[in-house]
């Protein structure tokens, strides 16, 4: 499982929830867990291309890239 762990003032998480009063001015460790409960294997979402007025992306662009292609980009 992947995750971040950082270390931030705790005036740079004033935006985003609020800090119980005893970490209000003080260093705090930041970690970043993914929710798995929340996660789906595929996006469940339509868009529009731009470009192309009343086209939508199929279904088929969100599935995985080949091998040959994911090779090709170095992944």
């Amino acid at each position: 499982m992947e995750y971040l762990r950082q270390t931030v003032s705790s005036a740079e998480l004033s935006g985003v929830f609020t800090l119980p009063p005893a970490l209000l001015n003080r260093k705090v460790q930041v970690i970043v867990l993914p929710d798995e409960s929340t996660v789906s294997e595929q996006p469940n979402y339509k868009c529009n291309i731009g470009f192309s007025k009343g086209a939508e992306v199929p279904d088929s662009f969100f599935d995985p890239l080949p091998e040959e292609d994911l090779q090709a980009w170095g992944m």
